[in-house]
């Protein structure tokens, strides 16, 4: 009988986690067993942690064991089992999966080039994270670059929608003026850079740690990169957007006390576990309140605008360009390391957890080898 093995993370003390393997059972009527061969596991992920109830990222997997989570990631998959006749054992697919070897899948409304996972307890949770692409009719997909796919596709989606809110709503009247950008080294963040340097008026201003500033300035996709703590190298009365992929509480009070001309504060992330502010402590802050953003909801409301078409055709222009600059031969932004075997995988979710390691580094973890 074959097993699957998944990494199960305590809700309230993320730095807790534990190794459970399982028998699996027999597949119901159209289901299919996919075999997890590859995942991204970055700060995203991590965030995904941190924000798990109030932004329901626990529902997703349910482990069946009070206390413990499984954190979603994205990755690859091949069909080992099918019991539904539209999707043939071997197929290769990309999606929303558990940090497991193995997920079991209802599959639903099947195009050629995707299907919706139809499992009872996701048809109330967003359904940009209930689709499973195809990766033979993915517009998106190439062989060759599956590695930074499962890191970068995500990440950078989230961040092409970031961009396109912000230049929707006219940068809340900062234009002209100043995006800064908190955890500048992180992968949402400077991919919302790559592309919001593109836009006229907008001058990008990269925060990070003094030890990733030269990393990040090597990127050239932000106009100027500080550490966090030379933010009064920033004149005081610019109008400015705050973009927080951190969630450090402290760095919040610092902008939103020196900048009077604070016209947005946007949450993306929580990568700064250790450092969130306690919740309701926003509410004291001078300035615009802090507001998530909900990437599903820009989605919905561009594809309402441009057509299902038009959307994706703009989206994958666009990742197109950063995947060839990500890629580029001589500096590659981005190298993968890959992490096998359960041992392997508890130990890189540690590294990443603790915000430890070489930003150019990209962990792919894999339960199924090793």
């Amino acid at each position: 009988m074959s097993t699957t093995t998944q990494l199960l993370v305590r809700k309230d003390e993320l730095a807790s986690t534990q190794l459970r393997t399982a028998d699996d059972t027999a597949l119901a009527d159209g289901q299919v067993r996919l075999r997890i061969d590859r995942f991204a596991l970055t700060s995203n992920n991590i965030t995904y942690a941190a924000f798990g109830e109030s932004m329901s990222y626990w529902q997703f997997f349910p482990t069946g064991e009070e206390g413990w989570g499984s954190i979603p990631v994205w990755g690859f998959g091949s069909v080992v089992q099918s019991s539904h006749p539209g999707v043939a054992v071997g197929e290769r697919l990309y999606g929303y999966v558990p940090m497991a070897s193995s997920v079991v899948l209802s599959p639903e409304r099947l195009s050629p080039a995707r299907f919706t996972d139809g499992t009872p307890h996701r048809a109330a949770l967003p359904a940009v994270y209930n689709q499973y692409f195809r990766c033979a009719r993915d517009p998106l997909y190439s062989a060759e670059t599956e590695d930074l796919q499962a890191l970068l596709r995500p990440l950078f989606i989230t961040s092409w929608l970031i961009d396109d809110f912000f230049d929707d709503n006219d940068f809340f009247g900062a234009r002209p003026g100043i995006a800064l950008l908190s955890s500048a080294s992180s992968k949402t963040a400077y991919g919302t850079a790559f592309q919001m340097h593109q836009r006229e008026g907008i001058e990008v201003v990269g925060l990070t740690s003094a030890a990733n500033k030269a990393f990040c300035e090597s990127l050239g996709c932000y106009h100027r990169v500080l550490a966090y703590g030379e933010l009064d190298q920033v004149a005081a009365d610019a109008a400015c957007v705050y973009i927080d992929f951190a969630g450090n509480g402290e760095l919040r009070r610092a902008i939103h006390t020196r900048f009077p001309q604070l016209r947005h504060d946007c949450v993306i992330g929580g990568t700064h576990v250790e450092q969130l502010a306690p919740p309701g402590t926003a509410k004291e802050l001078p300035g615009p309140r802090a507001a998530f953003f909900f990437a599903p909801a820009q989605i919905k409301k561009r594809t309402d605008e441009w057509g299902a078409d038009g959307f994706g055709r703009r989206m994958v222009q666009a990742w197109q360009g950063f995947l060839a600059k990500v890629a580029q031969p001589a500096t590659p932004w981005l190298v993968a390391q890959h992490h096998d075997g359960a041992a392997a995988v508890q130990a890189a979710y540690a590294q990443v957890l603790g915000g430890r390691g070489d930003p150019r580094i990209g962990h792919i973890l894999s339960l199924s080898r090793g």
